[in-house]
């Protein structure tokens, strides 16, 4: 059985992937802790311990507009990356904390199969 620090959330998002300021790829978000995330992604020129950094929007007038969060590169597989959230600096911990509720309320409102329910519980 795989130990994890924090619950996983399925999760759809479209992602901008940055490496030292550049656009590298663009994702789609699969899932997400309080830890890190799971992008669909095909980006071959990505290797783990990379620093990166995950811009989205959340279209949510509540919300500032582009968004990003620091993450580190954890694994790479050819269906997408692992990466684990940097830090959690005063500048970040909003920002992660905008995306968790918007991944909760989006969750709510439109709900998930049963069976992501069974195992999100």
């Amino acid at each position: 059985m795989e130990y994890r620090r924090s619950k996983r959330v399925p999760a759809r998002l479209t992602l901008l992937i940055y490496r030292k300021g550049a656009l590298v790829a663009t994702g789609m978000l699969r899932n997400i802790s309080k830890s890190g995330l799971f992008i669909s992604t095909h980006c071959p020129n990505l290797d783990p311990d990379e620093e990166l950094e995950i811009e989205f929007n959340l279209h949510d007038r509540n919300a500032p507009g582009n968004q990003r969060i620091k993450a580190k590169l954890i694994h790479k597989t050819c269906a997408g990356i692992g990466a684990q959230f940097a830090g959690g600096g005063e500048r970040e911990r909003p920002v992660l904390r905008s995306l968790l509720n918007w991944v909760k309320e989006t969750n709510l409102l439109i709900g998930r199969p049963r069976t992501e329910r069974a195992i999100a519980s």
